[in-house]
């Protein structure tokens, strides 16, 4: 399973590792056009008084994985019950919190590799509901893959769209952010901006998929080869144990045998 486990691991970090330059630079382009658009108005940057919240919640679909899908857990019951309703993507996440109690209200499964088309889905449902004013926030817990043997839950901001102004990554403030640059929008801003929001959300929620695999799979090579270490460990003590036992049994028998001639004799 170690082995499993890491070779799948390469290929999801890979895929995590390479989509976050578009998702930073896609990221960059609205802040700077929502900044620079003083009168622009949409239902997606709305900012409400949050007296229903939904979170999605990324996590793996199998267990095995150590600690990771606890902290997880911990990190999404830390919301008010009564005013908090969750959006699963992965078995055993969904599990977990169909045990803890909690209002589920939708239930995803991505594949593995996770596909672009499932984070649409995941992410018109979301968009649906905040929308429709079903929910007044949506946010998403998701394992953030740091490298092989960190991996760190974290609660990001999703919907409203507004606040991505504020959020500061590697490379946000360089570039085109630091120019005075202009933007002509064909056929109109609205246009634009409402398609390219849209896909924002979907690359956001593709991302966050790549993430939880990546997760997933580091923190189950590490577990198993913990296992592993740990059962090889076992073995040693077992067998040293077994052979000192053994060593004095035989050294008894010799000392019967040798008090048996030596009473004969």
């Amino acid at each position: 399973m170690q082995m499993v486990a890491a070779a799948k691991m390469r290929k999801a970090q890979h895929a995590t590792l390479a989509t976050r330059p578009f998702g930073q630079l896609l990221y960059r382009f609205l802040r700077h056009a929502t900044a620079h658009a003083d009168d622009f108005s949409h239902p997606l940057l709305a900012v409400r008084e949050v007296r229903k919240r939904a979170v999605i919640l990324f996590g793996a679909d199998k267990g095995l994985c150590g600690a990771l899908s606890g902290n997880l857990l911990r990190v999404a019951l830390q919301f008010d019950p009564a005013t908090t309703v969750f959006i699963t993507a992965g078995k055993r996440v969904t599990q977990l919190i169909a045990r803890a109690g909690r209002h589920l209200i939708a239930e995803f499964v991505f594949t593995d590799p996770p596909r672009f088309a499932e984070a649409r889905t995941i992410a018109a449902f979301a968009r649906d509901l905040f929308v429709r004013g079903v929910v007044d926030q949506v946010l998403v817990v998701a394992a953030r893959f740091v490298n092989t043997l960190t991996q760190e839950p974290e609660v990001f901001e999703y919907l409203p769209i507004g606040p991505v102004k504020a959020l500061k990554i590697p490379g946000a403030d360089a570039g085109t952010d630091s120019q005075a640059i202009e933007y002509l929008f064909e056929p109109s801003r609205e246009a634009v901006l409402g398609y390219l929001f849209g896909h924002y959300l979907s690359i956001y929620i593709y991302r966050a998929m790549l993430e939880a695999r990546a997760s997933e799979h580091s923190a189950r090579m590490v577990a198993m080869k913990n296992a592993t270490d740990n059962a090889t460990d076992l073995i040693k003590d077992l067998t040293l144990d077994y052979n000192t036992q053994r060593q004095g049994s035989i050294t008894t028998e010799l000392l019967e045998i040798a008090g048996g001639q030596a009473g004969n004799d």
